[in-house]
């Protein structure tokens, strides 16, 4: 978890969660990043729960079958909705591959009358596989690892998404303005 931002202003808009779905190397991270810049920019209490991070940190020892991933997910979703509800905007680029996973933290949010936004980051898999950020599409090809997202293991891409970014057709700064914009029109940003 990484803070990106200062204290709230009395009457400011309340916090949301801004869940960024999509490949391994889709760019959520970044995009994340760069919105989080602009949110603090403005005044807000930024939380940027990045996936590596968490997994590191709030599920250590989870794996990567359906039921840790969905426990992985259920966890973030947890926090996120713990933050948001208290006045931060919390970025949350995460995978989360399956979509009965992200509706649960969507029906969470809506139970405890939380913002939620959900973003696909529709990047194809071939440019997802060509920037390999991680190395992890190399690692499997060359039959390293198994369970890849996308490409061994599914993604189920959100039927619905708030916001669909094709983030191969636009800069990352082009893709944060995108979500920026929508935050603003829901009153969010």
């Amino acid at each position: 978890m990484t803070t990106v931002g200062e204290g709230n202003v009395t009457g400011a808009t309340p916090g949301a969660t801004i869940w960024l779905t999509g490949l391994p190397s889709a760019g959520k991270t970044t995009i994340a990043y760069a919105l989080a810049d602009r949110l603090r920019g403005e005044g807000r209490r930024v939380e940027v729960l990045d996936g590596d991070e968490i997994r590191e940190f709030l599920s250590a020892g989870l794996g990567f079958s359906r039921e840790d991933r969905h426990t992985n997910v259920q966890r973030i979703g947890f926090v996120a909705e713990l933050l948001a509800s208290n006045g931060v905007h919390v970025l949350v680029p995460v995978i989360a591959p399956y979509a009965d996973s992200r509706e649960s933290v969507r029906k969470r949010h809506q139970r405890e009358g939380t913002p939620y936004v959900e973003v696909h980051v529709a990047t194809p898999v071939e440019v997802c596989s060509e920037r390999d950020v991680k190395g992890l599409y190399a690692r499997q090809a060359a039959g390293e690892i198994s369970g890849l997202t996308g490409v061994d293991d599914p993604y189920e891409e959100p039927e619905a998404p708030d916001l669909r970014i094709e983030s191969q057709n636009q800069t990352v700064q082009e893709s944060a303005a995108a979500v920026h914009t929508l935050l603003t029109e829901r009153g969010l940003a």
